[in-house]
């Protein structure tokens, strides 16, 4: 089974050792034994395993005071607690120094091995994620874009092309839905351009009156209108030597649009009141949400600007076409927001995890951060699928709705909602039915009664 299968067993009782050797070794683990704690700590010494299981009580050392030196001396293994003395306290007890799982002797093989393979998949899941954060910093030094995380086919090529034509000093139309990260894409290409020392100023086009607009982009004299009292630069003379990006540009009015024009031809402005030009040296990043070509058609935009604007056009794929990209940009998007807040990033369950897969995010990555933010507040270590919001939970949410109120029984009203609730805790814990009966508020035995009932 290789490093996964490397498992220690620590026990006072040689029955126990042995029948717990021979069902783990048939199973394919490769076992070393020891007879208490004391043995158990010398084994970690001389060589790494992937899973522990340890008794609780135990002359010399007992499994609790070997759980805490295990942790003292940085094992990361998982470690099983077993006892034939069980009650909620241990559990409780055992959990929070660190121990993965607890369970009850006597117990079938069945269970000892179903529990040793879903603490074998907990160490896989937390390796992915060490994997996914050395992914994020190794793609935010490589793209050089923003820091845009992404890991899919379609999104790596996109940014490849972004790079490619963020090098050569051309108007660029970025096109794509609300909440794509069309702005800090720009941004991207601007850090990665020959402009990059210079200034990065943005404006968004549909953000201000008509009025100030003009006035906004292209400056004004002295007199050019009331409480005008002296010369004042636009953004584009602000922007000298730089980039300028010019957000949701097809919300420009029709006079700004021919004046946008004629500053890229010509490279220079003309102030609003103004009877001379002034030379502009800036490169003209713009954005839209809309379908620019039908806007044409409807003659609500210049054909002539939009090809000017339009030389290289960028449309940002959206977040449901990229969906390998979410748990990557999961781990960037905690870590942003725990460090927002001041709090530890609570884990993201695999139950949570699927949601945020299965949805169709219509409203991209900035959805995905909102849900994210939620869900971080709500939280206290694991985010569990309650703590998105409801929209997120779907079909879910609504069969558990018919199954209860599908029926006028209270006894089978409950059933069904317990069922549904012991499933979403065993999801949102990996199958560990001690945290699932922690999360629950019920004791291990009851758990496992329940679970049998109701065929879980």
């Amino acid at each position: 089974m290789g490093e996964i299968g490397r498992l220690l067993i620590i026990d006072d009782e040689e029955t126990m050792l042995e029948m717990l050797s021979i069902v783990t070794s048939k199973a394919g683990y490769e076992v070393t034994l020891a007879r208490n704690g004391e043995e158990g700590l010398a084994a970690i010494e001389k060589g790494l395993f992937s899973l522990i299981l340890c008794d609780l009580k135990m002359p010399r050392l007992d499994g609790m005071a070997f759980l805490g030196k295990a942790r003292e001396q940085g094992v990361d293994a998982p470690i099983i607690m077993m006892s034939a003395y069980a009650a909620i306290e241990d559990a409780v007890a055992a959990i929070k120094g660190g121990a993965y799982d607890f369970i009850t002797k006597p117990f079938k093989a069945d269970e000892v091995l179903l529990t040793l393979g879903r603490a074998a998949e907990h160490m896989r899941l937390r390796r992915e994620n060490l994997l996914l954060r050395r992914q994020i910093d190794d793609l935010q030094v490589s793209q050089g874009l923003g820091g845009i995380i992404a890991q899919s086919p379609v999104m790596t090529a996109f940014l490849k092309t972004a790079s490619r034509v963020a090098q050569h000093d051309i108007t660029v139309l970025i096109t794509g839905e609300s909440g794509t990260g069309k702005e800090l894409l720009a941004r991207g290409i601007h850090a990665k351009s020959n402009r990059a020392q210079k200034p990065f100023l943005a404006v968004n086009c549909g953000g201000m009156p008509e009025t100030l607009l003009e006035s906004e982009l292209f400056g004004y004299v002295r007199g050019a209108f009331t409480g005008a009292e002296k010369d004042r630069k636009g953004i584009f003379q602000e922007a000298e030597g730089g980039t300028l990006f010019l957000d949701e540009i097809g919300e420009l009015p029709a006079d700004a649009q021919v004046k946008l024009l004629r500053v890229l031809q010509e490279r220079e402005v003309r102030p609003v009141g103004g009877a001379r030009t002034v030379p502009v040296d800036v490169r003209v990043l713009a954005a839209t949400a809309r379908d620019l070509q039908e806007e044409v058609r409807s003659g609500t935009f210049r054909e002539d600007l939009f090809f000017r604007l339009n030389v290289i056009p960028l449309h940002v794929p959206p977040l449901r076409e990229r969906k390998d990209d979410i748990p990557l940009l999961c781990m960037h998007l905690l870590a942003k927001i725990g460090k927002k807040f001041g709090k530890s990033v609570p884990e993201l369950s695999p139950a949570a995890l699927a949601l945020l897969l299965r949805h169709q995010w219509p409203g991209n990555v900035r959805e995905l951060e909102n849900a994210l933010e939620r869900a971080v507040v709500l939280a206290d270590k694991i985010i569990l699928p309650e703590h998105l919001p409801e929209n997120l939970l779907g079909q879910e949410s609504e069969n558990c709705l018919e199954g209860v109120l599908g029926t006028f029984s209270l006894k089978k009203g409950q059933r069904e909602m317990e069922r549904v609730l012991i499933r979403r805790a065993l999801d949102a814990t990996g199958g560990n039915k001690s945290k699932a009966g922690l999360l629950l508020e019920i004791s291990y035995p009851s758990l496992l009664s329940k679970m049998k009932e109701y065929g879980l």
